[in-house]
């Protein structure tokens, strides 16, 4: 992401109301998407069934925040 485009979020979220729920909204559906791809793969792998609940009850806050980090 360029420096340009960052500024831009990090401008968007400071100054729209209810930017930020959509800056967390964001970073949590890219992180839940990530988790679901991997887990798509490892299920064709392991041959396990992958289910929304089950990727849900892994993700921790600590990676939430890193992901906005790595968003902006």
């Amino acid at each position: 992401m360029s420096w340009l485009w960052r500024m831009l979020l990090v401008v968007t979220v400071a100054l729209v109301p209810g930017a930020f729920v959509l800056l967390v909204a964001y970073v949590a559906s890219r992180t839940f998407w990530s988790r679901w791809r991997s887990a798509q793969v490892q299920s064709r792998t392991q041959g396990t069934p992958v289910s929304l609940r089950a990727i849900i009850s892994t993700v921790e806050l600590k990676e939430l925040v890193r992901e906005a980090r790595a968003a902006l």
